[in-house]
Order: C-alpha cells, then sequence, then structure tokens
C-alpha cells in the first residue's frame, strides 16, 4: 500500500492544502510533504491524528477494499468470438454494473445473438458499416453514424446482410452479454 498517495489523495478529496492540513494536524508542512512522497514513515499515533483530521480511520485507511477503476485500455477488454459476430467487453466484469458497453463486429451475412425481452433498456452506435435492427417484427437499416434504442420488450438481434464486416457500440441495462 502507498500510505503517501493514499494520504494525498484524501488531502486532495477534503480540499486542504499540505498548510491547511499542517495548522489542523499540529504537524510541519515539510514533514506532510516528505509523508506524501513516502520520504519518511508516519507513528501508528501520528497517522491516527491526520485520519482523524481527514474524517477517516486506521481501519478504513487500511481496509482491502478496491478503488474504483474509471479508465480502461484495450488490454483490459476481453474477446469473445462467435461463428457470426466478435464482442469485444469494453469495461471487465460490467456485469456487477448497471449497464454493459461492449463493441460487437458482425461479419459479412452474420447476425448477433437474439436479445429476449426483458426490463431493461439498449443503446447502438454503428461505428463502421452498415446493419439491419431486427426488432420483432420491424426492421430497420442502420448504416455508419445511426443508433438505436430501445425498450426491451420484443425479442430483436442484428442481422449484417452486406459484403463487409460492421462494427457497432452496445450498451445494455441491465447488463446482458
Amino acid at each position: 500500500m502507498d500510505i503517501g498517495k493514499k494520504l494525498k489523495r484524501l488531502r486532495i478529496k477534503h480540499q486542504l492544502t499540505l498548510e491547511e492540513l499542517a495548522n489542523r494536524s499540529e504537524l510541519s508542512k515539510g514533514f506532510l510533504s516528505q509523508l506524501e512522497n513516502n520520504n519518511c514513515s508516519p507513528s501508528i499515533s501520528t497517522l491516527e491524528d491526520l485520519l482523524e483530521v481527514l474524517g477517516s480511520s486506521l481501519q478504513e485507511f487500511f481496509s482491502e477494499k478496491s478503488e474504483e477503476v474509471i479508465v480502461f485500455s484495450g488490454k483490459d477488454y476481453y474477446e469473445n468470438r462467435q461463428e457470426e459476430y466478435k464482442i469485444d467487453y469494453l469495461v471487465p466484469n460490467a456485469q456487477k454494473n448497471a449497464m454493459e458497453p461492449i463493441r460487437i463486429e458482425i461479419f459479412p451475412d452474420g447476425k448477433s445473438q437474439e436479445v429476449t425481452p426483458h426490463d431493461g433498456e439498449d443503446f447502438g452506435y454503428v461505428i463502421r458499416g452498415g446493419v439491419d435492427l431486427i426488432y420483432g417484427s420491424e426492421r430497420h437499416h442502420l448504416k455508419k453514424g445511426d443508433t438505436f434504442y430501445v425498450s426491451c420488450n420484443e425479442n430483436y438481434h442484428l442481422e449484417n446482410n452486406s459484403k463487409t464486416n460492421c462494427e457497432l457500440i452496445w450498451i445494455s441495462t441491465p447488463p446482458f452479454f
């Protein structure tokens, strides 16, 4: 655990300057700077005093709850390749979230899996190519730049009836894929 980094985050969260924290904790600004830069370590009693000023406790400070990750890159994506399409899961473990964004590439003459009725809504944005949205008995053709937004009270799927791949961003709520 990076104690200095975590102390600095708490200080900034409480919108305190080093000088303000120094005044409230009766420690020197230089000492606090050294702590935040991991150039020294606080005693337990000093850490307790600092955490009290920062509205925390030793138990909260050292709890193992993971910090929320808000930025993901290509190395974080998980790929699921099927015969007719490929899905890139853009947010790891999105099943625990309220929505699930994916990038789906539907191959020529391919189709996505069937989405069955459920409580939720889905959104799609066509990045490349064209695709048909089959929603219940309706068929809608979408091209690059088009979007769809559906309440999931009908069966639906996407079909690529062209000779080139189609790529979409598809967001489901609650997570479906």
